[in-house]
């Protein structure tokens, strides 16, 4: 046996320098003359040092691409196309000829979020689904979601004073603290009374386990968290599947909705009786797992987006005394903890100021910095250069965010308020939440919660940052969210809290 490895072992070595000399000749064949590494490691390329520390490789990568506006690079043998300027990812996100992008919001997402997704699907199967999606987030089912919302957040901001308070004088650590809050808010907001105690205990160990297989390498192997990641989403849909069931059965008896499924199920209800009544079949896109898959992406981008949001929310509002005292005077002017009364939907759009510091809050610290899209046929990107088919494109909603604004590098509220109207001035640099066929539906719903979480915590919180060299430095988990998790200190500002329930 030994004499035959002997004997086979020039030529495997023969083998492994050949694919290794054909793999870096197709990828400087694809990446042409545009900037990135001029070779690659062979085989993973550079997956080790995007997921030892993204921060730093997306930071080289828009260095990369600050001539050019896009530059190259190589994970695991996929050709990447990173992009910075605004205007070539319009260009991806427009899409105008269907095949020439598809949307997988991770650079191994279909294998991890599923088929059933509405992130992957395009053309007027999209378009149908999106304009069944749209009550969702109708003003009737928002005004139910802002009263849901407030109650949770009054309950962990409740909660987050007496940690502090107990804590002997350290700080506490706000991004699990608001991450919990916001699983709580997204759980209760889209699936109602219809998780039971054990199953949401469950669940929230599946979606831990999605959150740590997102940030590593895509080994889809026993034992490997990307592989537990997988078999949680899968667990994770088929539960949101069994809530959509139940939903339905309370749907159908006539009862009011309590929560996104619960308007979702009244529309698919009236589009199957129409539907029975022509005498067709019911409406694609209806089953009880396609919906549990669509609910999932829902809870993703409310869950780690918001959980974002919210603690640069704090952060900003720390830096900026300013800001945060003309947010408290907005506030007291509208509503008053001690009325008792929830915000109601009204008083919500009155916080003209406070929704401009949450818009900008989104725009200087965009959540999802990247919209990963496969090149599903080449495309004519520049007059010099065409992505080839394949190619996972990550158009920069981050690196737009700093183009066109006025002193983009300021966190600068007015910014959006009716005198300046920036986000319409530079509407094409503001893609926090994406353009085109997949811009983000729930963005209404997004700003309300941020708004809503900004006027709570200021007037019934006084707050200071634990502030350290480095602290406000980006990290990824998956979001971008401050290096040091956001420490703060946390006292009681109002005499008493407001009762909502």
């Amino acid at each position: 046996m030994e004499s035959i490895w002997l004997t086979l072992a020039p030529y495997l070595f023969s083998l492994v320098l050949l694919l290794v000399l054909l793999e870096q000749i197709f990828y400087l064949k694809k990446k042409s003359s545009i900037p990135g590494p001029s070779m690659v490691f062979p085989f993973i390329g550079n997956a080790i040092s995007l997921v030892r520390n993204p921060t730093r490789f997306w930071e080289l990568q828009s260095a990369m691409a600050d001539s050019t506006g896009f530059s190259a690079n190589y994970i695991i043998g996929k050709f990447i196309v990173f992009i910075r300027s605004s205007d070539l990812s319009h260009k991806v996100f427009a899409n105008v000829r269907p095949d020439a992008f598809h949307l997988v919001g991770h650079p191994f997402g279909k294998k991890l979020f599923g088929e059933h997704n509405l992130i992957y699907m395009f053309g007027q199967d999209h378009k149908d689904l999106r304009r069944r999606i749209a009550p969702n987030f109708n003003p009737k089912a928002l005004s139910t979601y802002t009263s849901i919302q407030q109650k949770i957040i009054l309950k962990h901001l409740v909660h987050w004073q007496r940690l502090s308070s107990k804590s002997a004088g350290e700080p506490i650590n706000l991004r699990f603290l608001c991450r919990d809050m916001n699983l709580e808010t997204s759980q209760t907001v889209f699936v109602g009374p219809y998780l039971t105690a054990e199953s949401k205990e469950s669940f929230n160990y599946d979606y831990n386990l999605f959150n740590v297989g997102v940030m590593n390498l895509p080994i889809d192997l026993p034992g490997f968290a990307f592989r537990e990641a997988r078999l949680g989403v899968k667990r994770l849909v088929e539960t949101l599947a069994l809530c959509a069931e139940e939903s339905k059965k309370k749907m159908k008896e006539g009862h009011d909705p309590t929560c996104l499924i619960d308007f979702w199920m009244q529309e698919v209800l009236r589009e199957e009786a129409e539907a029975a009544a022509e005498g067709k079949a019911p409406p694609p896109h209806t089953s009880s797992i396609e919906i549990g898959g669509h609910i999932f992406d829902f809870l993703f981008a409310a869950q780690d987006a918001s959980t974002s949001s919210l603690l640069w929310a704090v952060a900003f509002l720390d830096t900026h005394p300013e800001v945060l005292a003309k947010v408290r005077r907005e506030v007291a002017a509208i509503w008053s903890p001690e009325s008792n009364t929830p915000i109601s939907s009204e008083q919500l759009r009155e916080m003209k100021y406070t929704e401009a510091v949450a818009r900008e809050v989104v725009r200087i610290r965009a959540p999802a910095t990247l919209v990963p899209h496969v090149a599903g046929e080449e495309f004519k990107l520049t007059e010099t250069y065409t992505i080839p088919k394949g190619a996972i494109v990550f158009p920069s909603v981050y690196e737009s965010s700093f183009q066109g604004f006025v002193e983009p590098d300021q966190f600068d509220p007015d910014r959006f308020m009716e005198e300046r109207q920036e986000d319409r001035v530079y509407k094409k640099n503001f893609l926090v939440f994406g353009a085109g066929a997949h811009q983000c539906v729930g963005q209404r719903y997004a700003i309300n919660h941020l708004v809503l979480f900004i006027a709570m915590f200021t007037s019934l919180i006084d707050f200071k940052r634990h502030r350290t060299d480095g602290c406000d430095e980006i990290i990824y988990v998956p979001t971008i969210c401050p290096k040091d998790d956001c420490k703060v200190y946390l006292s009681r500002r109002c005499t008493q809290y407001p009762n909502l329930s």
